[in-house]
């Protein structure tokens, strides 16, 4: 199968849960926004990135210069929970290996451009994820 090519979805039931995946305002993204916006700190949501078009940052502290990504496990293959589809398994390798050459791109490109990168896994404990978000962020901008 050609790269640009989709597979045949596998079933109906499968091809209907891709099509309703969140690319954006997921569960964990919604809660880690929520505990540090009670925590005082002022964000953009989902800013583009400069000088990569159709990119964007889950979460951005424009004058921190802090870009925080809330990365699902399936899409990103996290080291802990990554599973391959049985299914168009070729396909898929190559899709999410591509997902994770482009997180590498846009990590290199944002610290060249001064940026602070954070990335958060889906499964880490928001308040975790939340805090050390804070480590990052508050002494560039100070505490309130």
């Amino acid at each position: 199968m050609a790269a640009n090519q989709r597979p045949v979805p596998s079933s109906v039931g499968v091809s209907g849960r891709m099509s309703r995946q969140r690319r954006r305002d997921t569960a964990p993204e919604v809660q880690i926004r929520r505990l540090l916006h009670a925590a005082g700190l002022r964000f953009r949501v989902t800013w583009p990135i400069p000088g990569m078009p159709r990119r964007s940052m889950d979460i951005a502290f424009t004058k921190a210069r802090v870009a925080v990504f809330v990365d699902g496990c399936f899409w990103h293959v996290c080291p802990e929970h990554a599973t391959m589809p049985a299914a168009n398994s070729e396909w898929w390798a190559e899709k999410l290996g591509k997902n994770q050459t482009r997180d590498l791109a846009t990590n290199a490109h944002l610290k060249a451009a001064g940026w602070t990168i954070v990335r958060v896994w889906e499964h880490e404990d928001p308040r975790a994820a939340a805090d050390r978000i804070q480590a990052v962020v508050r002494p560039v901008v100070g505490s309130g």
